[in-house]
């Protein structure tokens, strides 16, 4: 059986309300002004900005940051995020025929929070987050953890996400990728701009 390893935030969940609404958050108690919603998600999955600094004007994340970030997201990640209309039915059509996980930059508990509040987490057979891996995506170290944990063959194992951070991981893995362009990241080419001919292309891509 080929294996699926699904990006989350943007990829299955829209989570642009809560992502947004955290990170202004965060800005507003460290003195700084709110960012718009559509550029700060624009630059959300940039493998070419150092975050901290664009997103909170420091070379590094700090407690400060880290604690507000987390108090607000726990408090508010379940709140305001939906399945992108599609996912249930894609679900239910690759159940059976592929091993299905989950690797987001997101917090491993808080992915697990927010795939029970939309009842889909049972289609997962493992969900693996930043805070499990040294280095988060565009690194490979949770693909590499997946593929180790569940024995399963790189030939056999393709990773769906809306970012380059996510195609940078796959191809540092060595495992192949399909960009997808409902998320938070507007991709010109080389993108699938729907839910319907994402699960053609996997299909396609488990027949080869």
């Amino acid at each position: 059986m080929k294996s699926i390893i699904f990006d989350m935030d943007g990829t299955l969940i829209n989570s642009g309300n809560i992502i947004a609404n955290t990170i202004n958050h965060v800005r507003i108690h460290s003195g700084l002004e709110a960012m718009d919603k559509i550029y700060l998600l624009q630059n959300i999955n940039n493998p070419h900005i150092n975050s901290a600094e664009f997103f909170y004007g420091t070379e590094q994340f700090t407690d400060k940051h880290t604690k507000l970030f987390e108090d607000y997201y726990e408090e508010h990640c379940v709140s305001d995020i939906i399945l992108y209309d599609g996912i249930i039915k894609l679900l239910e059509n690759l159940k059976g025929k592929f091993d299905l996980t989950i690797a987001t930059n997101a917090s491993t508990i808080f992915a697990i929070q927010m795939t029970k509040h939309l009842n889909i987490k049972h289609y997962f057979k493992d969900i693996i987050g930043a805070d499990k891996v040294k280095n988060a995506k565009p690194h490979p170290d949770m693909i590499n953890i997946l593929i180790k944990k569940h024995n399963f063959n790189r030939n056999n194992t393709i990773l769906v996400g809306d970012s380059h951070k996510d195609v940078m991981s796959a191809n540092s893995a060595n495992i192949d990728s399909l960009l997808v362009n409902w998320g938070f990241t507007n991709h010109d080419k080389d993108a699938l701009e729907t839910i319907d001919e994402l699960e053609v292309r996997l299909f396609e891509w488990n027949d080869k």
